[in-house]
């Protein structure tokens, strides 16, 4: 092989690469990129901040019928291990659905992708997709989508739900001071 040939293989090895890459490396605005912020909150426990959350969409009221994000900025240290079971218990609480136990096995696997440890500062931000599923970006980048619909409602129930735990985070969130 020439040099010249050597050389446009490599070219195009790199740009087939950064293409292939490109969806891990966008922000979670492509896929809500008329975001505006519908409500924020904190989560305090025992007087302590666990996270800031943020209801971005594209249509104020909100419509959960409409792809939109949740943004978590973190401000203590959590492990991923606590995200998946504390997660996997409001799921099984709020759902409207009984989930077959394979089932929730799937979503442990899945949830267990999908987030990491946590430090202060980090943000973690789940986008539904109505009809499709989810997507989680730690930062901007895209860290695991899951495309399961029933999935996606029943995690974003945890905060959305009537009857989450935190209802007066609930409210902030959907813009009700």
């Amino acid at each position: 092989m020439n040099a010249t040939r050597r050389s446009l293989t490599t070219a195009l090895a790199v740009v087939l690469l950064s293409l292939i890459s490109l969806p891990t490396l966008a922000s979670w605005r492509t896929q809500i990129p008329d975001a505006q912020q519908l409500g924020q909150g904190d989560l305090s426990l025992w007087g302590f901040r666990v996270y800031s959350a943020r209801l971005l969409g594209q249509y104020a009221p909100f419509n959960p019928e409409q792809p939109f994000a949740l943004e978590l900025t973190y401000h203590r240290n959590i492990s991923r291990a606590d995200l998946v079971e504390v997660s996997m218990e409001e799921i099984q609480r709020l759902s409207s659905i009984t989930p077959s136990a394979q089932q929730l096995r799937k979503w442990q696997v899945e949830m267990q992708q999908a987030f990491v440890d946590v430090e202060p500062g980090m943000q973690i931000t789940g986008v539904f997709l109505p009809g499709r599923g989810c997507q989680f970006y730690v930062g901007d980048r895209l860290q695991h989508v899951i495309a399961d619909p029933l999935f996606a409602k029943a995690f974003f129930a945890i905060w959305l739900d009537p009857y989450t735990r935190e209802p007066e985070l609930r409210q902030q969130l959907l813009g009700n001071p």
